[in-house]
């Protein structure tokens, strides 16, 4: 079986390999603290360290981040960030560090927050433990949180920004994306027959796609802050709408359930169980839905809905990736995987840029966009300087970013 997601594949279908993330040992030549140092070495193992963190559902509304410290050119505090309500990484890793911060340098994945949320502004704690230096990756686009930078150069400490940017980008897509355009990334989930529907006429559709694709797609929804179907899906189908259940005395911590429509639904349906949280939504303006999500610190969404609620969303422009599976099977009739949404001409059809592709079991899956966001351009760049790095002419030094786009850290969807 062979799962791709988007962040993961390029145009030629490369699958991308997450980072090892194995606690490790590392010194840093002692030219690290002196100027013009090498800092691409402490971002990667950053990077690395900020791979460990919960992806989209369960670090939501905040972004994954890594922090090392470095003192004299060795690793001396390592933090990253648990998720929302937990300590940030640059707390974890000063508290690691304790007194060997001071005078230390700071290399952290994203621009420290300067704002006081659920935890206190990450900029005064490395200003309070004497850090001289901080090094960045990617500046932060909440609006709330961002000023870091300002107020660190205010207190006297010296910031080196754009680190492997564009490893940092892919790091926080969807929270990028959810930050920039005030509402979440929408991946529509479509299992269907070759011939495009997903249901037969007489309604059945267990099961049109294999049992791999079902396992597949089941445990991709863990990936997301809140999977979307409308009430008509949940009359037909009763779905359950949860990735892994948690085990015996394990609190819940997958996708919000959310209902759209204003049919009235029964209590007894899977979705109002105690298992997982469900939000009845009574519109049918996928912008209102996505608005609401988008305030709830939701930055992902799977669509898992029926052709109209596609439709909606497709007529409104609001499907951002497509994630396909396609069974090797015909019916010639039946429900069609999306209703009409106003593409009268080949003119008007939404055109989608594919990222990649795959076998699933029997089937096949095709993950496409509907626009090339800033952070596929990233991939491009850092897939390119991987290469240019293994035939030994990456040098990695940070005034040289524009030349030198290595990819250091494949990533999982995040929030």
């Amino acid at each position: 079986m062979t799962h791709f997601d988007s962040d993961h594949v390029d145009d030629d279908g490369e699958r991308w390999d997450e980072p090892d993330v194995k606690r490790c040992q590392l010194r840093y030549e002692d030219r690290a603290d002196t100027d013009g140092a090498d800092w691409t070495r402490p971002m990667d193992r950053a990077l690395e360290l900020a791979a460990r963190g919960p992806g989209s559902s369960r670090c939501n509304p905040n972004p994954r981040v890594g922090c090392v410290i470095v003192s004299d050119g060795t690793v001396v505090g390592e933090g990253y960030h648990h998720g929302a309500g937990t300590v940030h990484a640059e707390v974890e890793a000063l508290r690691d560090a304790g007194d060997a911060a001071r005078g230390a340098t700071a290399v952290v994945t994203l621009e420290p927050c300067n704002h006081t949320g659920r935890t206190g502004p990450c900029t005064e704690a490395l200003i309070a433990a004497g850090v001289k230096r901080v090094v960045i990756a990617q500046r932060d686009p909440n609006p709330q949180a961002r000023g870091g930078v300002q107020r660190l150069q205010d207190a006297g400490v010296e910031v080196v920004a754009g680190v492997r940017s564009d490893d940092a980008l892919l790091l926080n897509t969807d929270y990028t994306f959810d930050m920039e355009h005030g509402r979440p990334w929408v991946v529509w989930k479509i299992a269907s027959t070759l011939d495009g529907y997903v249901a037969a006429a007489d309604g059945t559709s267990k099961w049109i796609t294999s049992e791999q694709t079902r396992q597949q797609t089941h445990e991709m929804r863990t990936d997301y802050g809140a999977i979307v179907v409308g009430t008509g899906t949940v009359l037909a189908d009763d779905p359950h709408l949860i990735g892994r259940a948690p085990g015996a005395g394990q609190k819940y911590d997958g996708p919000l359930r959310v209902v759209v429509g204003t049919r009235e639904l029964p209590s007894e349906l899977k979705v109002f169980d105690d298992i997982a949280p469900t939000l009845v939504m009574p519109t049918h303006d996928p912008a209102a839905v996505l608005t609401a999500l988008h305030d709830r610190g939701i930055h992902r969404v799977l669509l898992e809905g029926g052709p109209t609620l596609a439709a909606a969303f497709l007529a409104a422009d609001l499907v951002d990736e497509i994630d396909a599976y396609v069974a090797p099977v015909l019916l010639g009739a039946g429900k069609p995987a999306v209703g009409p949404f106003g593409a009268m001409t080949l003119a008007q059809a939404r055109r989608f840029h594919r990222l990649g592709s795959g076998d699933a079991g029997p089937d096949v899956q095709i993950i496409a966009t509907r626009r090339v966001e800033p952070w596929m351009v990233a991939a491009r760049r850092v897939k390119d300087r991987r290469a240019t790095r293994t035939s030994g002419q990456d040098h990695g030094n940070i005034h040289d970013l524009g030349n030198t786009r290595r990819r250091g850290t494949g990533v999982h969807r995040n929030c």
